[in-house]
């Protein structure tokens, strides 16, 4: 007697386990984490609690910075802005253990951010590249990643959160993202961490030194984007 062979796996679990991997169900996944992420820091306000509430006993040592380090990377993840984590990394702990723990928590932030982009909206997003500027800003992040990343962290002109999801997207390396996105946030976070550090002495050298610096790579970053923009629509 025959025995009909088996028939492949086609119920209603394995349809339901490809539609929740598919690549819209994972982009719909990124925005809801996002979205409850952003939620919450809004209620929580962490960039108050980080300058203001930070506990007496964790005000000082290599604890604090890690500790403070991690929680820096979180809240970029939440889209709270860095100036204000910078500023407070400099009031809690001066200007070089406050430097180390933004740098770190800017890293830590990035890496996160780069991993959730890449894993859950990569491939959904790369099918909306249809924009002559998104194809360009596409091509030069996957071709030259390290050094347009590199710009990109120098310039303040764009958001945190936006270029770790562009480079997300493209076909950038994980090891050029990190090591850029940390060379190329030292000026900058640097400048405001010595800001926060030096808050109290407003006419000191070095806090006015840190907002010309601020204030002079803002408008480059400015001056920089509009020529690009420029650019791009001309090619």
């Amino acid at each position: 007697m025959l025995v009909p062979a088996a028939r492949p796996a086609t119920g209603l679990a394995v349809r339901c386990t490809r539609a929740l991997l598919s690549p819209w169900s994972r982009l719909s996944l990124l925005v809801a984490v996002l979205l409850g992420a952003a939620a919450t820091m809004l209620l929580l306000e962490p960039q108050r609690l980080l300058a203001t509430g930070w506990p007496a006993q964790l005000s000082g040592g290599a604890v604090a910075v890690i500790l403070f380090g991690v929680a820096y990377g979180v809240c970029t993840v939440a889209f709270v802005p860095r100036p204000l984590l910078n500023l407070a990394a400099g009031a809690l702990f001066g200007t070089q253990s406050g430097l180390a723990a933004a740098l770190a928590g800017t890293v830590l932030g990035a890496g996160i951010s780069f991993g959730l982009g890449r894993v859950l909206g990569q491939d959904a997003l790369r099918t909306l590249l249809r924009g002559r500027w998104l194809k360009a800003a596409d091509g030069q992040l996957s071709r030259h990643g390290f050094r347009s990343m590199l710009a990109l962290r120098l310039f303040p002109g764009v958001p945190f959160a936006a270029a770790n999801y562009c480079a997300a997207v493209s076909r950038m390396g994980y090891p050029p993202f990190l090591v850029a996105t940390g060379l190329g946030s030292i000026p900058n976070t640097a400048a405001y961490v010595v800001a926060g550090s030096e808050a109290s002495s407003p006419t000191s050298p070095a806090f006015l030194a840190a907002m010309g610096f601020i204030v002079l790579t803002g408008l480059g970053a400015a001056v920089v984007a509009w020529r690009k923009r420029h650019r791009l629509t001309a090619g």
